[in-house]
């Protein structure tokens, strides 16, 4: 009487293994098609980078401060690309390049706008995300 069972049992998982689940989730429209790269899809190393910077200087790391700083690098990333936001730290971060040296991240009217975005969508952050 075993014998049967096992038979049955063994042909089933057969089955199933040979055909595969025949039921798949139908897939949103998003889904169906490969999403093309949002223009402010920051990396997570990026993110991850800014949040830890945010937290060192907003006094450590509290549940509030580490939500906060991942609230911040969102919005700016709403207010940036992550091609403007990465030129613009650049250029903000080379601008203080003492000399003629300097003068290439300080000087040009695209470092000027940049660094001014930057600060903009900094200071939309900020008000944006922190419990004062």
């Amino acid at each position: 009487m075993k014998k049967p069972i096992t038979s049955f049992l063994l042909g089933l998982i057969t089955v199933i293994a040979a055909t595969g689940c025949t039921s798949t989730p139908e897939k949103t429209p998003e889904q169906a098609e490969p999403q093309a790269l949002k223009a402010n899809d920051f990396p997570t190393r990026d993110r991850v980078e800014y949040v830890l910077n945010c937290v060192a200087q907003h006094g450590g790391l509290t549940y509030i401060t580490q939500y906060a700083c991942g609230c911040k690098v969102d919005k700016i990333a709403e207010k940036l690309s992550f091609t403007d936001y990465e030129a613009a730290r650049t250029f903000s971060m080379l601008k203080s390049t003492p000399g003629e040296a300097g003068g290439v991240f300080r000087d040009p009217q695209q470092s000027k706008d940049l660094r001014k975005q930057l600060k903009d969508a900094e200071a939309y952050a900020e008000k944006q995300c922190f419990v004062k």
